[in-house]
């Protein structure tokens, strides 16, 4: 398992989207989706978690064809492992709360 830090929420939503390459605006609109609107993510804020997670390696931007300005990004192989890891993690805290609270009925 990743020992890495959790991944907050904005994070493993635009890892998420990236399973499938994407630009800035498909991502944005996927994380907003699969987070049902409450994940909202501003340009500024999504284009910043980019630069962070090409600087990880989580994830690439794609070639920019000649005179088009919309960067596409594809998860690597590294990302996709950050992405599971944060999945493991999740199943665990999930697992743990429904084994200590399971069906107890506390008010």
């Amino acid at each position: 398992m990743n020992n890495e830090l959790a991944l907050t929420e904005s994070t493993y939503y635009i890892l998420l989207a990236l399973y499938s390459p994407q630009h800035g605006y498909g991502i944005m609109q996927q994380v907003e989706s699969l987070s049902k609107g409450r994940v909202r993510l501003a340009a500024g804020t999504l284009y910043g978690a980019l630069n962070a997670l090409c600087d990880k390696g989580w994830i690439v931007q794609l070639p920019v064809e000649d005179g088009s300005r919309r960067k596409e990004y594809r998860l690597t192989l590294r990302g996709l492992d950050a992405l599971k890891g944060e999945i493991e993690r999740l199943k665990e805290l999930l697992g743990n709360g429904e084994r200590i609270l399971g069906g107890n009925g506390h008010d």
